[in-house]
């Protein structure tokens, strides 16, 4: 069977490339040389809602051509004319790969982790800009994954096989590890798409089962974070929330992938969706829910400041900082 790049995408090795770990072309992306920092260059972002602490913090900028397979079902120019519309360039995307740390009750809560030592130059930064924020990276609790792409779980294991939270608890959807745990589904996936099934495998097997738990989308964690089924981008992908009304915060990890495309475009397809009409269906419904709730939202694929409220516009929305 002949396999596409775009095919090496939906399986879920896009991040994997990036890492050198998938059999997938690696040279789709490379540095950035913008700025990962926000506008004081500190590489995070603080807000206080309600009881809770919230901080959104880079782990790295890569920059990628742009080209017509990135948006599936849009004509390249009306891509680039979006794009322009809003001063960004045209050529290419600088991608932003931002976690957040939710504080309260005590704990603090990391959502999704990066790269660690994994990803390509201008990745891996989240450490750094942890300690810049004041949050040692061991005083972490627990993790809450939204999904299990490379970008967002590769931070749990550096290169050499060490754990880099090893006191951390971490939860993962159930769906999610069900579809890339399953051995005869890797085995029935194209020998070139199997990447995001190896890369589970390398980042869990051999993990502490007592610092592993599973839940169920639509649950609520330790009382107080809240978990929003957003299927499409992948079989488990997960939002997390926190709080309510106006204090609430939502994190739609890559329900929209980059938001000056995908919050404006909602329909359109980007590669990385391993199911593109129902990541439609689920961005579309949850973006309208949270212009509803006017509460702040961010995103894994969302630049600093990392926080902005989704608006209605004509057929589509803006995230608004």
């Amino acid at each position: 069977m002949h396999l596409t790049r775009r095919d090496c995408f939906r399986w879920g090795s896009a991040a994997l490339a990036t890492a050198g770990l998938s059999a997938c072309a690696t040279h789709t992306t490379t540095a950035s040389s913008a700025r990962t920092a926000d506008a004081a260059g500190t590489g995070f972002q603080r807000k206080r809602l309600g009881p809770a602490t919230i901080t959104a913090v880079s782990d790295g900028v890569s920059r990628r051509p742009l080209d017509a397979s990135f948006v599936r079902n849009a004509p390249l120019a009306q891509v680039q004319a979006t794009l322009a519309a809003q001063k960004l360039p045209t050529t290419h995307i600088d991608v932003p790969y931002t976690c957040y740390v939710i504080e309260t009750q005590g704990k603090r809560y990391l959502l999704d982790t990066g790269f660690a030592d994994n990803g390509g130059a201008g990745t891996g930064l989240l450490h750094t800009h942890l300690r810049a924020a004041g949050i040692p990276p061991e005083s972490i609790d627990t993790i809450i994954l939204s999904h299990l792409h490379g970008d967002h779980i590769n931070g749990l294991r550096r290169k050499s096989g060490e754990l880099v939270y090893p006191q951390a608890t971490v939860y993962v959807a159930q769906p999610e590890m069900a579809f890339w745990g399953d051995d005869a589904r890797m085995q029935a996936a194209p020998e070139a798409a199997r990447g995001g099934f190896q890369n589970v495998r390398r980042v869990f097997n051999g993990y502490p089962q007592d610092k592993l738990k599973l839940f169920t989308p639509g649950s609520r964690i330790d009382g107080v974070i809240d978990t929003l089924p957003a299927v499409g981008h992948t079989p488990g992908h997960t939002a997390i929330a926190i709080g309510s009304g106006k204090d609430r915060f939502t994190f739609i990890a890559d329900t929209t992938n980059y938001p000056y495309l995908f919050v404006r475009h909602p329909n359109w397809h980007v590669m990385f969706d391993m199911n593109p009409e129902q990541a439609a269906g689920t961005r579309q419904a949850l973006l309208a829910q949270l212009a509803k709730e006017g509460g702040w939202v961010g995103g894994f694929h969302f630049p600093l400041p990392g926080f902005g409220h989704i608006h209605t516009r004509n057929d589509g929305f803006d995230w608004v900082t």
